[in-house]
């Protein structure tokens, strides 16, 4: 039985009972939660996975990060590098997106050195394999879809992200609907483009019965992705969004009722002001299931910095219900991420998931805060460095410019506000 059947007959399982240990909560909760659909754990039944994770309402906001060969950058050493800098600065999950290479080996070795859930988008070795044996990425069928499904499942990845709302429906109200940017998901466009080549429907979608029988028979977690998710703050909450949305909401009903876990893919680029409405509108369309935004990126303007972009769009989304955020690079829309990007554009995320943990006031948040202004109080320098989200840079600041009094920085030296007002307080 899968984690959701196991709920559904209110049996709390080890898994739900470690989950409910990391995030400090009762395993009843963490059974209900799975039991409504509105917590899921990215799990395949064949990974053996060190440090698991549960994503959804009432826990710890969770942070995702992409790594992945391109086709013009084949190292898997490289990308191997980038898994275990993810996860040492703290990545929840890690999604392999592979597109160059030899890309069973390369999501066999991710596997083999990763101790967080994996997941992958597999229309991304569909295509590759397309290109490979028939000379066109497009020539794929439904046989190779469920034959690759089967692969990466079997594997043991965690969680599938699946485009299965890019429908005949949903792309007709895309074409007569006016957006800067049409489709700006790989998965997205490569569907969008077979549907427009072979003039059927999505294949995710007319076949998503057989997907969900694969999910359910290694309990992995469907990702409902945004392949319509909009690339410009200007083509945001428009009709195509929102009629993939609906789409996912009725899928992620019928992947229930197979007892298979599903979260919903969101947005992209979304201003300020219309991230409390994607939030809600998830919320109500997909039935509670946990949102997985990308992002979002609140203006278009930042490259070189957009993780500093996205990282302002996900510590709102994530308090407004957001469950779960998907890093952005300084290098998104410019170039293959380096190490040094992997490395901040994790921070970036875990300091929005905390900010927005502190506002809905999940488990300890406040109190890692509280801990750290009680550290600055006593000047307690190391205990700071220690309770910094990157240590490691913490101590390289504060050992780069030492102050001529120890027990100040150098930012304000003799005159540390804290220090003079310890003294103005003292008693006599």
């Amino acid at each position: 039985m899968t984690q959701l059947e196991f709920a559904k007959k209110n049996i709390v399982t080890p898994l739900m009972k470690k989950i409910a240990s990391i995030e400090g909560l009762s395993s009843r909760l963490i059974n209900r939660g799975i039991k409504e659909g509105k917590i899921v754990i990215p799990w395949n039944r064949l990974h053996r996975i060190k440090r698991p994770c549960a994503i959804g309402a009432g826990l710890r906001t969770k942070v995702n990060a992409n790594i992945g060969t391109s086709t013009d950058k084949v190292r898997i050493d490289r990308e191997i590098k980038k898994l275990k800098v993810a996860v040492k600065y703290g990545a929840d999950t890690v999604m392999d997106l592979s597109v160059g290479g030899n890309l069973k080996e390369i999501r066999r070795k991710i596997l083999a050195h990763c101790a967080v859930p994996v997941g992958t988008v597999p229309i991304y070795e569909i295509a590759v394999r397309a290109q490979r044996k028939r000379g066109d990425f497009l020539k794929f069928t439904i046989d190779d879809i469920l034959e690759t499904l089967e692969s990466q499942a079997n594997d043991g990845v965690d969680f599938f992200t699946i485009h299965a709302g890019v429908t005949k429906k949903s792309l007709k109200i895309l074409k007569n609907h006016r957006r800067i940017l049409g489709v700006v998901s790989r998965g997205g466009a490569i569907l969008a483009s077979w549907i427009s080549r072979h003039k059927k429907e999505n294949p995710f979608y007319e076949y998503f019965d057989e997907i969900l029988n694969i999910a359910y028979k290694y309990d992995l977690t469907l990702s409902l992705g945004d392949g319509l998710r909009p690339g410009s703050i200007l083509d945001a909450t428009d009709a195509p969004q929102i009629a993939e949305l609906k789409i996912l909401g009725e899928l992620a009903l019928r992947a229930r009722e197979k007892n298979v876990e599903v979260i919903i893919e969101g947005p992209g680029h979304i201003p300020l002001n219309q991230i409390k409405e994607n939030i809600i509108l998830e919320k109500k369309i997909c039935h509670n299931a946990p949102f997985y935004v990308l992002g979002p990126l609140v203006t278009d303007i930042a490259a070189g910095y957009d993780h500093i972009s996205a990282c302002i769009g996900a510590a709102l989304a994530a308090g407004y219900g957001a469950d779960f955020l998907c890093y952005v690079t300084a290098s998104e829309h410019l170039r293959h991420p380096s190490l040094e990007d992997v490395r901040d554009g994790v921070i970036a995320s875990r300091i929005a998931a905390h900010a927005a943990d502190v506002v809905k006031k999940v488990g300890s948040a406040i109190d890692w805060d509280r801990r750290m202004s009680e550290a600055r109080k006593k000047r307690d320098w190391r205990t700071q460095i220690k309770l910094s989200v990157d240590p490691e840079k913490a101590r390289q600041y504060r050992s780069s410019s030492t102050p001529r009094q120890s027990d100040v920085c150098t930012m304000c030296g003799r005159y540390c506000s804290i220090k003079m007002m310890e003294r103005c307080f003292k008693p006599l």
